[in-house]
């Protein structure tokens, strides 16, 4: 197989379209807006009510993602369903706009079809990486991704900022809505076509659970891919934790206010862009699981300290640091993973990765959010996860594969 520029090119694009969403609406401006003005958050209730929101989301992307997968195998769907997520998840974030203090429930349900829509569809852009790289080019076509997503974080928080600013947080999300909208196009129009199968949805939907629940069997038969989702599940949770909740923390504990925040989250993404420019070719050429367990351990360091942070300079180390590790671990795994995959069986295999990583994003923000609600502090709940981290490593230490794609190239 040899790369095809437009695939590639289309593919990573798709990351920096949704890169808006993570950015604005699940990571940075968002999360502090409804949890401070449209619950209050006085008490944690705020952080309880954001923590629900998102773990119900991920709890319908992780128990429908090996359904899906296998559909999108067998009837050939790929590009339909990543539109038809996209599509859901755009309109969701256009309809923020209606919201006003006070309304929780609103707000709850709207996040969660946002959010549901946006991460559900990654299950379908996942599967096009060994599709359109050769194995070879994996990891970097993987970090690539990332990197060109980060770009985008980096690109719409700037757009955002003036809006931010003079107080338009409704014109803000619709900006968002569109963003994630119009870049997301040369995807769907480039990336590799769906098979013309004779076979009808529902047809395809029994043939596809029954391949899931055979992939199910399978993973556990050859153990090493079970091993790694287990680790991966432990330390995406708090991957996952840290980026639903870092700038609660940041607002919440230490005062940081709209702007500086998001002046915080460009740096993040700039060192996160960074890391995974410098480590896209180590992923091959080290092998991915060095280069994962070298995150995390630059993980779990940050966690444990950030625990002990009281000012916002410090607190602006700590995260650009982590910053560096942010993609790197991200398309490690990815890269990781694809050495599991049989031919053929892309989206099935995926969807498991995805019920992992989204399973994880069940538990991590409901521990975070009840432990904060528990004893009036978020600082007790950093601890957890570099807890999620440093357990995750130690698991993945046992597991065989993760060796070099390349040797010397």
């Amino acid at each position: 197989m040899s790369l095809n520029k437009k695939h590639i090119i289309s593919w990573t694009l798709f990351d920096f379209a949704n890169s808006s969403y993570s950015a604005v609406i699940a990571a940075v401006v968002f999360p502090v807006y409804y949890v401070n003005v449209i619950v209050g958050n006085e008490t944690g209730r705020g952080d309880l009510w954001w923590g629900r929101a998102i773990s119900v989301s991920m709890a319908v992307v992780a128990l429908s993602s090996p359904f899906l997968g296998g559909i999108a195998d067998f009837g050939g769907l790929r590009k339909r369903f990543l539109f038809f997520y996209t599509a859901l998840s755009v309109l969701a974030v256009a309809s923020l706009s209606i919201l006003g203090k006070g309304m929780i429930i609103e707000g709850f349900l709207l996040i969660v079809i946002a959010n549901f829509g946006m991460e559900g569809g990654l299950v379908f852009y996942n599967s096009f990486l060994p599709r359109i790289a050769p194995r070879d080019y994996q990891g970097r076509v993987s970090a690539w991704g990332f990197m060109v997503g980060y770009a985008g974080s980096i690109i719409s928080l700037l757009f955002a900022l003036p809006l931010i600013q003079n107080g338009y947080f409704k014109a803000t999300w619709f900006m968002i809505a569109v963003f994630f909208a119009v870049c997301s196009i040369p995807a769907f129009l480039f990336l590799p076509k769906d098979t013309k199968e004779e076979y009808t949805l529902m047809h395809s939907a029994m043939r596809g659970l029954r391949l899931t629940l055979t992939t199910l069997r399978e993973i556990a038969r050859r153990k090493e891919p079970g091993k790694f989702l287990f680790s991966y599940l432990l330390y995406e949770d708090g991957v996952s934790t840290v980026i639903v909740f870092s700038s609660i923390f940041a607002a919440t504990t230490l005062g940081f206010q709209p702007r500086e925040l998001i002046f915080l989250y460009l740096a993040v993404q700039a060192t996160a862009l960074l890391g995974s420019l410098v480590m896209a070719k180590p992923i091959d050429l080290w092998g991915p699981k060095k280069v994962i367990m070298m995150s995390l351990v630059l993980w779990t360091s940050v966690a444990v300290t950030a625990f002990f942070v009281q000012t916002k300079n410090h607190f602006w180390v700590i995260a650009t640091c982590a910053g560096l590790g942010l993609g790197t671990v991200q398309a490690a795994s990815r890269a990781f993973y694809t050495q599991f995959i049989p031919e053929g069986k892309e989206a099935e295999y995926f969807g498991l990765y995805s019920l992992a990583g989204k399973s994880s994003a069940v538990i991590g923000p409901i521990i975070f959010g009840q432990i904060s609600t528990t004893y009036g502090s978020q600082r007790p709940a950093i601890l957890s996860v570099a807890a999620f981290f440093l357990i995750g490593l130690i698991i993945l230490c046992f597991v065989r594969g993760g060796a070099p794609n390349i040797e010397g190239k």
